[in-house]
């Protein structure tokens, strides 16, 4: 994600004016945080890598003032999921059937069914539609 999207956002070097618009976003963003064990350090201005327990992270992030914390990926957004940690679910769907790949909650088991509401859905110029929905 880093350095990609920060150039993308810097050039205005996107395929598509959504691709730069998300640049913008990401670049935007007032903190990221990697979680690894792996890498010795983290690129971009406001990155820095964590190597302690998940769990006990994001809920020290939970405790901060500020907006709210987006998480990207298969891996920690389903640890998160199982853990119990999402309070809100903001999906996009491209129309682009990939037929194979990672899947979010894949190998994940849930202690309880997942009761989601629907509180919006926007169709994007992209033909993509953002979907949001709250834990209920």
């Amino acid at each position: 994600m880093v350095p990609f999207w920060p150039d993308v956002a810097k050039n205005q070097s996107g395929e598509t004016k959504a691709m730069n618009e998300f640049a913008q976003a990401f670049d935007s963003i007032d903190k990221i945080i990697v979680f690894s064990q792996s890498l010795d350090r983290a690129e971009g201005k406001n990155a820095r890598i964590v190597r302690t327990n998940l769990q006990d992270e994001i809920l020290k992030l939970k405790q901060e003032q500020g907006k709210n914390i987006l998480v990207g990926g298969v891996d920690i957004p389903s640890q998160l999921i199982a853990l119990g940690l999402v309070d809100e679910y903001r999906f996009v769907v491209q129309p682009i059937i990939a037929g194979e790949g990672r899947r979010l909650l894949e190998g994940i088991s849930l202690q309880q069914r997942l009761q989601l509401k629907l509180v919006e859905s926007k169709v994007l110029k992209s033909g993509c539609v953002a979907l949001r929905y709250l834990k209920q």
